[in-house]
């Protein structure tokens, strides 16, 4: 059975679908902990199914290194096979991504590598493609620049704002997050092969 810490700093939509799946007898991955780098209205989500939940506020800290290192030590406890960042809104430091990679992965909601970064749905909406779509990609030191695991295409329809072209892109998300996750677990998907 996979071991699964994932992070996040918001509403955790792409937890709760994964925890959703998870609660599946035949899914072969468990979240064992979420964790966050502030007090995230997601984190109910694993609260109300009793899973261990930590936040370590890059405040609480008197550099990023130094909360790097705090966040490292929230995951090592778990002794996940694969951590997964989901709507977490902080970059980490080089260490972490160090320790972690390459299972370490992360959704997006572009078709990456275009619109890379926090606004990639503003980008997509900004330059006037009728396409974006969403990615799971490796986490590596730069910003959304890692392998890309598995990504969809979605479509940007006449009059669509960022929420509602957003509110299309999620579904695609959790789908793909939850397919990377299974595989990896049963072992049709091999992170280090992929890193290579």
């Amino acid at each position: 059975m996979l071991r699964v810490v994932v992070l996040i700093s918001g509403g955790g939509t792409n937890l709760r679908a994964l925890l959703e799946a998870a609660d599946s007898p035949d899914f072969p991955a468990r979240v064992v902990a979420v964790g966050s780098d502030v007090e995230a209205d997601g984190l109910a989500f694993a609260e109300e199914r009793g899973i261990p939940t930590f936040v370590v506020p890059l405040s609480g800290h008197p550099d990023r290194d130094a909360w790097g290192e705090a966040l490292l030590e929230q995951i090592a406890v778990w002794e996940p096979g694969l951590t997964v960042l989901s709507g977490f809104m902080r970059l980490l430091p080089q260490p972490v991504v160090d320790a972690l990679a390459p299972a370490l992965v992360n959704t997006h909601p572009a078709y990456l590598p275009e619109f890379p970064g926090a606004h990639g749905v503003r980008d997509a909406l900004e330059a006037g493609v009728h396409e974006t779509g969403a990615s799971v990609i490796v986490v590596d030191d730069g910003v959304d620049t890692g392998p890309v695991i598995v990504r969809e295409r979605v479509p940007v329809l006449p009059g669509d704002t960022e929420a509602s072209l957003h509110e299309r892109i999620k579904p695609v998300e959790r789908r793909l997050l939850i397919r990377v996750v299974r595989e990896v677990a049963d072992g049709r998907l091999d992170l280090k092969e992929l890193s290579r």
